[in-house]
């Protein structure tokens, strides 16, 4: 089955308003860039979007932030991004932050069918306020519930036509799970070849959780933080 769409325009053409979207990526890697850029063109706001972090002012989701697109961030860090400060700290946007291995879990879930989960993260902090609560052999534990969300988007290193992914070192953190939990899962590559054209043993995510998967271009790549060695 061909799954190739022509463009990031094409692959996120009935994103609307309202919608929940996962965007994939840790920080500045591995991240969507082809089909954020889509989306800012697109114009659609009142976005709930789902995703490890916020981006920085100029770039990823902060794109977004900054045509005032997105109503709420969920996210589990978003220290790299001013635009998203002032506008939290204004009442613009609502923000729920997760324990980042929570978020993972939330979208591991999703992607597994299991509507909930019971983690010991969070317990006994604001985190738990008004969540249930449960104690496993005298351990307490609060209910997390699985992210619904209307679309995934995610960014792999290598793709096929049939939507099989292999992801590149850090990328592989958050867009194989958000890959498997959105209702529909839109993947950019670096990369696209025909159908038998990846290694099956080094393949991350199977193209039966991908609906539409393109040829991204013009990938910036940034760091988000330089780190270089005293001369």
């Amino acid at each position: 089955m061909n799954k190739v769409v022509a463009n990031a325009d094409e692959a996120i053409r009935d994103i609307s308003d309202g919608n929940v979207i996962m965007l994939g990526g840790f920080g500045l890697c591995g991240i969507p860039e082809n089909c954020i850029a889509a989306l800012v063109r697109k114009g659609v706001k009142d976005l709930t979007c789902i995703s490890n972090n916020a981006g920085v002012d100029d770039f990823g989701i902060g794109l977004m932030l900054q045509k005032r697109q997105v109503k709420k961030m969920i996210s589990s860090y978003v220290g790299e991004n001013a635009e998203f400060e002032r506008q939290l700290l204004s009442g613009e946007l609502q923000v729920e932050l997760i324990p980042q291995g929570t978020l993972a879990t939330r979208c591991l879930a999703a992607g597994y069918g299991m509507p909930a989960v019971y983690t010991p993260a969070g317990a006994g902090t604001e985190v738990a306020e008004g969540k249930e609560m449960r104690s496993f052999s005298g351990k307490e534990y609060l209910l997390e519930y699985a992210f619904e969300a209307h679309y995934a988007i995610v960014k792999a290193w290598k793709g096929d036509t049939e939507g099989n992914l292999i992801y590149k070192e850090t990328a592989r953190n958050f867009n194989p799970l958000m890959a498997m939990a959105g209702r529909v899962t839109i993947a950019e590559v670096e990369h696209l070849v025909d159908a038998g054209g990846l290694d099956p043993d080094c393949i991350h995510t199977p193209g039966i959780y991908v609906h539409r998967i393109f040829q991204g271009v013009n990938y910036e790549k940034r760091i988000e933080q330089r780190t270089v060695r005293k001369t």
